[in-house]
């Protein structure tokens, strides 16, 4: 009797029932692979090979040096919230008020506090399918729920105004979340399409939140800021893909001046405040943009590596890499599991990357996301070993 009330004590709560983040297991496999003794080419995380820039690595420095790092206020450091806006004001040509931005622990901490400012349990907000999984197992945690959209070829993927509409009219939506550049596809929404969903939404009464983390990675075309769109939309932008600072865990939020305070409140409650370390180093990187540029120049080439080099390695379909650093490519020619897939090509070919199940519970078992943002050396070797392997298959 003891041991079966300590097991109903130790259980977990059905909202902490989420699936995995596929890539992890993905990421722990290949390290088990490389404690052995082999060389993995890591293409599954998202996750860029540069450094952050000289420029945050030196205030970083400058501060430890200092050695008291105390916290800061919850909506952030006010000169970072400063060097935030005036970005939007270089990047965008837009004036954003400093009081509208909020400092966030990563992407992550800015898809919570949108979440619970925006959403009560049991809301529906639509997100487009593919993408990136935490939007949908977050929601479901939070007791909302996620609804899928399936994306088309027509639309570059990305989710469009007439299909948000249609799943409205169905049954009715509280909120959608887009997200441009795209992950796992990489596609882009034109200003046009973005501008036309956002009108659509708030027509209807159904908040927007746009995810715009890989900004400054566009290849096909520049992208263009919601925030410039709407002022009721949340904006989510973050310092780990374009500014290379993913393991700083530093982000931001645009969001409407009547969710200042909400938000403000809530992070006062579920973070204090953001590392003090990573503002600091946050605000520097603004003055390492040449640096960046080096880099997504990388990005640039890695992309047409494997634009040009995947077919002759077998794999011929693949969606428009508009943006950031992933490639989405159809397997299915290859069977109907890209896990298995996925599974043999990093036991076998020791090149590492995602299944498409972890972004699409629908199609993905026909894709496999890999993302380009190493070295071009890294990119060459990869196509030779996937070429060879899929012509020893």
């Amino acid at each position: 009797m003891m041991l079966n009330r300590a097991k109903r004590l130790a259980a977990p709560s059905a909202r902490s029932n989420v699936p995995p983040f596929m890539v992890m297991d993905v990421m722990a496999e290949a390290a088990r692979i490389e404690t052995a003794g082999g060389h993995v080419i890591h293409m599954e995380v998202g996750q860029p090979a540069a450094p952050a820039p000289r420029t945050a690595l030196a205030a970083a420095s400058a501060a430890l040096a200092v050695g008291r790092l105390q916290y800061t206020e919850a909506l952030g450091i006010p000169s970072l919230r400063t060097r935030i806006a005036r970005h939007y004001a270089e990047s965008y040509g837009l004036a954003v008020d400093a009081s509208r931005i909020v400092v966030t622990t990563g992407s992550s901490g800015g898809f919570l506090l949108a979440f619970l400012v925006l959403f009560e349990p049991g809301d529906r907000i639509a997100i487009a399918n593919p993408g990136y999984p935490p939007y949908r197992h977050i929601l479901t945690a939070l007791g909302c729920e996620p609804v899928l959209i399936d994306t088309t070829p027509q639309a570059r993927h990305a989710l469009t105004a007439e299909a948000l509409i249609a799943a409205h009219r169905a049954k009715p939506l509280q909120g959608v979340l887009v997200a441009s550049p795209a992950n796992p596809t990489g596609t882009m929404m034109t200003a046009d399409a973005l501008k036309a969903l956002i009108a659509a939404a708030e027509g209807e009464g159904i908040r927007v939140i746009s995810d715009e983390i890989y900004h400054g990675l566009d290849y096909a075309f520049a992208a263009e800021s919601a925030a410039g769109m709407s002022d009721s939309v949340v904006v989510i932008n973050s310092f780990s893909k374009y500014f290379c600072m993913t393991g700083w865990r530093i982000g931001w939020m645009v969001v409407p001046e009547p969710l200042v305070r909400p938000v403000e409140r809530l992070q006062q409650n579920l973070a204090i405040s953001v590392p003090t370390l990573a503002q600091i180093g946050a605000e520097a990187a603004f003055d390492g943009r040449d640096e960046m540029e080096t880099v997504k120049h990388g990005y640039e080439e890695n992309r047409r590596i494997l634009i040009e080099g995947l077919p002759r390695a077998g794999l011929e379909k693949f969606l428009p890499a508009d943006g950031a650093f992933y490639l989405y490519a159809d397997v299915s020619q290859f069977g109907d599991d890209s896990a298995v897939f996925a599974r043999s090509m990093l036991n076998e070919a020791h090149v590492a990357a995602t299944p498409g199940i972890d972004f699409d519970p629908i199609h993905g078992q026909n894709f496999i996301r890999f993302c380009y943002a190493g070295s071009a050396a890294e990119m060459h070797e990869a196509v030779k070993r996937i070429g060879r392997w899929i012509g020893c298959r």
